[in-house]
């Protein structure tokens, strides 16, 4: 974080990033200082409405965020902004995005949390758009011109007043990860629902926290001499809806080897708030990915020292492709289908775990049911190509690899309908893990 007094005495000559926070309502004039150098610039959380007419003298800029501000429209002086690739105006007013706004190199689009009801048709314009966050406003339809967006891979429309899933929008080449829940047409259908037991707040004997998401807080507890965990929901919009939604797919989701199992719902916690009760995942599990990063965009990134084999490989695989056929016979789509979601130890037992990004759909639409389960089937696709890049230099099982790969290819294909669907790749995995162990 720096400092406007620093800014203001010349003291942030040269730097390639800026993040100001103290209150601003007026985009400060000696930020211009910095536009042979400046390439981000983080304005989040202040009061700013409008940028200066000017603001594309900050000719290198490449990310802005403006999230948490009082923007009522997204400015059109964006548009002038060429090297722009990534905008992020969270949680402001905005009801207005006009036609050709955005700087056509935009690779990464968030507009959570606003009050847009339309859609320019110049968004289908946008070429390079990778990730496209939209939940939490109040569109009720989408520009048939989105379907131009052949890069887009991931995309979040969740919480808005959709009365349908275009059709079209499953048919994009190379979509990978799409959350759509809290919208009209999206109601939890019978077959998921799921009895649960209801524990008392009281009950419970809280320990320290574990961690903290976008949804919610982790907490250790005891219940019955028995250790669990409790995610306590926030119930703000996150860039993937809504938490209620995600509590409630948690619920449906049932019991598996590889998801994390709830155990009852919470009541009356003492502000109000829902509560999960969750089995305790043992502390030897650790995240097998970091989420991306504003360079990879869509995708994962690892540690640099980071290695599996390929027999460990194929035993996550395999585990993953499992949840998946469980969760698409519940008629759930699990959204994030990523590494970084994915819990794993030193013998490659693995979970796979936050449902933020899940979703509902009928599974008796079998045209929609199949389409929308091989957009997962494409995130599985890529999942075994990261996979195959973290064992590169195992020189063992080389036949499995090449079956491997060619299970890859055939998971990323395009179009969407030369796809398998998971009961195939769970047959598949399951053959390759037979022939890992007898050759281990």
């Amino acid at each position: 974080m720096h400092t406007l007094e620093a800014l203001k005495l010349g003291k942030l000559k040269g730097i390639k990033k800026l993040k100001l926070s103290c209150g601003l309502k007026i985009f400060p004039k000696e930020i211009f200082d910095l536009s042979e150098t400046l390439e981000i610039l983080d304005l989040t959380d202040n009061a700013l409405s409008h940028l200066p007419h000017d603001f594309s003298k900050l000719k290198n800029l490449k990310i802005l965020f403006l999230s948490n501000n009082l923007f009522r429209k997204v400015p059109s002086v964006l548009a002038k902004c060429a090297n722009l690739t990534m905008l992020g105006i969270r949680n402001n007013q905005i009801n207005i995005l006009d036609e050709n706004v955005l700087p056509l190199n935009m690779r990464w689009l968030i507009l959570t949390d606003n009050n847009l009801k339309k859609l320019p048709d110049s968004l289908g314009e946008l070429q390079y758009l990778q990730k496209c966050m939209l939940s939490g406003n109040q569109l009720e339809n989408l520009p048939q011109s989105l379907s131009n967006c052949k890069n887009l891979e991931l995309l979040r429309i969740s919480s808005n007043q959709l009365t349908k899933l275009p059709i079209w929008l499953l048919q994009l080449p190379k979509l990978s990860w799409l959350a759509y829940s809290g919208n009209p047409f999206c109601a939890k259908h019978p077959s998921c629902d799921t009895p649960i037991d209801t524990v008392l707040w009281e009950n419970l004997t809280i320990q320290e926290k574990l961690g903290e998401g976008a949804s919610g807080e982790i907490y250790k507890a005891i219940w019955k001499d028995q250790e669990v965990a409790l995610k306590i929901f926030k119930g703000s919009m996150t860039s993937d809806g809504l938490p209620q939604e995600e509590m409630d797919i948690n619920i449906s989701m049932g019991k598996h080897t590889h998801l994390i199992d709830v155990l009852a719902r919470v009541t009356s916690h003492p502000e109000g708030r829902d509560v999960l009760m969750l089995e305790l995942i043992p502390s030897k599990f650790y995240n097998l990915g970091l989420p991306p990063s504003l360079e990879s965009c869509t995708r994962d990134i690892y540690p640099e020292d980071f290695e599996l084999n390929i027999a460990t490989s194929i035993k996550i695989l395999l585990a993953m492709a499992s949840a998946a056929l469980h969760m698409h016979q519940r008629g759930i789509m699990h959204g994030d289908f990523y590494a970084h979601n994915i819990l794993i130890d030193q013998e490659g037992n693995s979970i796979l775990g936050d449902f933020g990004g899940a979703s509902y759909y009928e599974p008796k639409e079998k045209e929609i049911r199949d389409a929308l389960e091989r957009l997962e089937v494409r995130a599985f696709g890529y999942l075994i190509e990261e996979f195959l890049l973290l064992s590169q230099k195992d020189a063992t099982l080389n036949i499995l690899k090449t079956k491997l790969e060619q299970l890859k290819d055939t998971c990323l294909s395009i179009p969407n309908s030369r796809r398998p669907l998971f009961q195939s790749i769970y047959k598949d995995m399951h053959t390759l893990y037979i022939k890992s162990q007898s050759n281990a």
